[in-house]
């Protein structure tokens, strides 16, 4: 009688039962077309909206005349560049064609060092399609009286030049820097955005609709560019902490908070920083996205 071996069990190895982490490189990442569609989406709707609909400009109009003085009551109006001898923040006033050139400047430079001649096409194509879309937007694009409104705010102010610029720069930079710090990258352009944001509202440059207008307009060139590389060049899934994403939006709260401040009106205020804040949020969810869930640990089943 022949004695059969017994089979043996299979080594149990810890990490057998653990799911195999998905692949999140640039290659197996699908073209994101959807976001491009739903940013430009907003962008339309925000105009038709807030400039084309009598109630739109309504609630529009009145902003000006919220608060006894004028730009001059805003804390952050001594940076503005409209005193005397002041430097201003980059965009604002004067320092708009500077900063658009500096920033496509660093754009080619990363895109020299790091040899990354797509992302670098790509995020000059941000750059430039966004700031070139809100000239010919404006430029072609009337803003129709529907209310009887005063003869100075008939002029066509959508979207916001000064809000474009930040934000299609943040957009930009995060194409071409490496993955391990784009998140740090999105962080400090989120925060420039939301200053400028809040200051253009707060000081009477911009009503809401148009600095949040320009933000979509930026994040609309984004999703077209990433849905228009290759696969293989396409920013994938960003690793960052997930606390990060709760500090850069606490953060961008902050500034919003502090660059729309007036000691004259609230609701101005709490306006600008309220409408600064989303765009930094737009920003910050097309550049970064989502904080990835972490996988559940299991323990394994001891024999």
């Amino acid at each position: 009688m022949t004695q059969h071996d017994s089979p043996s069990l299979p080594a149990h190895r810890p990490g057998a039962s653990r799911q195999a982490p998905d692949d999140t490189s640039p290659s197996c990442t699908t073209r994101p077309w959807m976001p491009a569609l739903l940013y430009t989406l907003g962008f339309l709707t925000v105009y038709l909206l807030a400039i084309c609909t009598p109630w739109g400009q309504r609630a529009e109009n009145p902003w000006f005349y919220l608060g006894i003085q004028g730009g001059e009551a805003a804390w952050i109006y001594p940076l503005s560049g409209s005193v005397y001898g002041s430097t201003p923040l980059p965009p604002l006033e004067l320092s708009a064609k500077p900063t658009v050139m500096a920033g496509l400047a660093v754009i080619v430079l990363l895109t020299l060092v790091r040899r990354c001649w797509r992302q670098g096409f790509a995020a000059l194509g941000v750059a430039i399609l966004a700031i070139g879309a809100k000239e010919v937007f404006k430029s072609t694009v009337p803003r129709p009286d529907l209310v009887g409104a005063p003869e100075n705010l008939l002029d066509q102010g959508f979207p916001s030049g000064h809000t474009v610029i930040p934000a299609a720069l943040t957009l930009a930079a995060v194409l071409v820097v490496s993955p391990r710090i784009r998140p740090y990258v999105a962080t400090a352009g989120v925060l420039w955005l939301a200053c400028i944001a809040a200051a253009t509202a707060t000081m009477g440059g911009h009503r809401p609709s148009e600095v949040l207008g320009a933000t979509l307009l930026a994040c609309a060139c984004y999703g077209l560019a990433t849905w228009l590389l290759p696969p293989a060049a396409a920013p994938g899934a960003t690793r960052s902490p997930r606390a990060l994403h709760v500090i850069a939006l606490a953060l961008a709260l902050i500034v919003a908070l502090v660059s729309g401040a007036r000691p004259d009106t609230l609701t101005r205020s709490l306006v600008s920083a309220a409408t600064a804040f989303i765009c930094a949020a737009l920003v910050w969810y097309a550049a970064v996205g989502r904080p990835a869930r972490t996988a559940r640990r299991t323990r394994p089943a001891l024999d």
